[in-house]
């Protein structure tokens, strides 16, 4: 087999410079990060699947490649990311202009509020604990006699169904 070196290299600065630009936090050079590693990508399958050959049908030839068919897997792996890359950069396009709308900025921040969040979950204080609940007392933390004692008795009885008489 014999590789396009030209190719291979595009193919390399495609998906060097996709990388490069998903690490950012501007959502249109994340957006354009996907699509130059989508076609960095295909550029590679493309290579992968071998050299050129008669269309991949039985019993086409081709003058060029004689009786040689070309390899159909590459080129359906490629269609296949191609619709897969779109529907992605459609993704992006719409959380891009959801910023915008809302924000009125491209850049993805750091948040404050989830910062303190993830903070608070961490601490050893009773009110970030997993088994708090509306029951608890709300200033030492400590359940109280009401226990779980939320929402209708319904919940907790089961439901009888036409059988059940």
């Amino acid at each position: 087999m014999e590789a396009n070196l030209v190719l291979l290299l595009a193919a390399g600065v495609l998906v060097t410079a996709g990388v490069y630009l998903i690490l950012d936090k501007v959502l249109t050079r994340i957006l354009m990060g996907v699509v130059l590693l989508g076609n960095g990508a295909n550029l590679l399958i493309l290579q992968a699947g071998g050299a050129a050959g008669s269309p991949p049908i039985v019993g086409r030839d081709n003058e060029v490649a004689g009786p040689e068919n070309a390899d159909p897997l590459a080129q359906a792996m490629i269609l296949t990311a191609i619709v897969i890359s779109m529907a992605l950069t459609a993704f992006i396009l719409t959380l891009i202009y959801r910023q915008y709308r809302y924000r009125t900025a491209d850049i993805v921040e750091q948040d404050a509020e989830d910062a303190a969040v993830a903070t608070a979950a961490r601490s050893n204080t009773s009110w970030s604990a997993p088994d708090h609940d509306a029951s608890d007392d709300p200033e030492t933390g400590r359940m109280t006699s009401e226990g779980d004692s939320f929402g209708p008795k319904s919940f907790e009885s089961p439901v009888k169904g036409a059988n059940d008489e």
